[in-house]
């Protein structure tokens, strides 16, 4: 086992002594189906907050959408050329419970300088006790991605799962923000689910990271998941034995 599956074995620990201390799974695994269905049909709804605005809703995306997050980053980073190289500074916007921004670091080793940003107070908390578990130099703080203030290049910039819920006009201003960290030298990787339909933007982005050096993959990746993830998996009906996704990465 390495150093970073004990770190991720003892992040699971810690969320299930957290999040089923006061919930059943059975809760657990009706508020997984609720939010799994806002992902699917409901979408326009999950920029105002809807997968985080209850306790069952709240556990089930920490315990069932984070660890998946989290395995698929760290493999589709460890296959992305150059994404392994250490991280100086790093910011992971829409960080969620932190679980991409840490999977991204512990492939690279300790990140010197890193921040989650997230407009919910719940999902800052949550991604700050995952960097302190995980052994991260990073903090985590609230507010609007669009407009916050990114570190100085060059940088690593990392959106997963989170741009589709900007408006149009704040998704393409942080689209020009992302090109020009680019082009000073940094990185930049955006994360979203495979589904064509969930990312109508995905192309003019895809063209736009192409054009400034950048590529575009599709990932399909076979991970262990742990017990928790599997059985909430079953009592949802759903199947992640295979985990997907899509990436634009960019390293200047």
């Amino acid at each position: 086992m390495t150093t970073d599956d004990s770190r991720f074995d003892r992040w699971m620990e810690a969320l299930e002594a957290r999040h089923l201390a006061d919930l059943t799974f059975p809760e657990v695994s009706r508020a997984l189906r609720a939010l799994s269905s806002a992902y699917v049909q409901r979408r326009s709804r999950l920029a105002g907050g809807a997968a985080l605005d209850g306790a069952g809703k709240r556990a089930a995306f920490a315990l069932f959408y984070g660890p998946l997050h989290y395995l698929l980053l760290r493999d589709l980073v460890r296959a992305l050329p150059g994404a392994t190289r250490g991280l100086s500074r790093f910011a992971d916007l829409g960080c969620g419970t932190g679980a991409a921004g840490a999977a991204w670091a512990g492939v690279c080793g300790r990140a010197a300088e890193g921040v989650g940003i997230d407009r919910h107070p719940w999902a800052v908390a949550e991604a700050a006790a995952t960097y302190r578990l995980f052994g991260f130099a990073a903090t985590a703080r609230r507010g609007d991605i669009a407009t916050a203030r990114l570190p100085d290049a060059p940088a690593a910039l990392l959106a997963a799962f989170t741009l589709n819920e900007l408006a149009d006009a704040a998704r393409e201003a942080l689209m020009e923000r992302f090109l020009e960290c680019g082009r000073r030298g940094g990185r930049v990787l955006v994360v979203e689910p495979l589904a064509g339909g969930a990312a109508p933007w995905w192309k003019r982005w895809q063209s736009a990271f192409e054009a400034a050096g950048g590529r575009a993959d599709e990932w399909r990746t076979r991970a262990e998941l742990p017990p928790i993830v599997q059985k909430l998996d079953r009592a949802a009906g759903l199947d992640h034995r295979e985990i997907t996704g899509r990436s634009l990465w960019l390293a200047g």
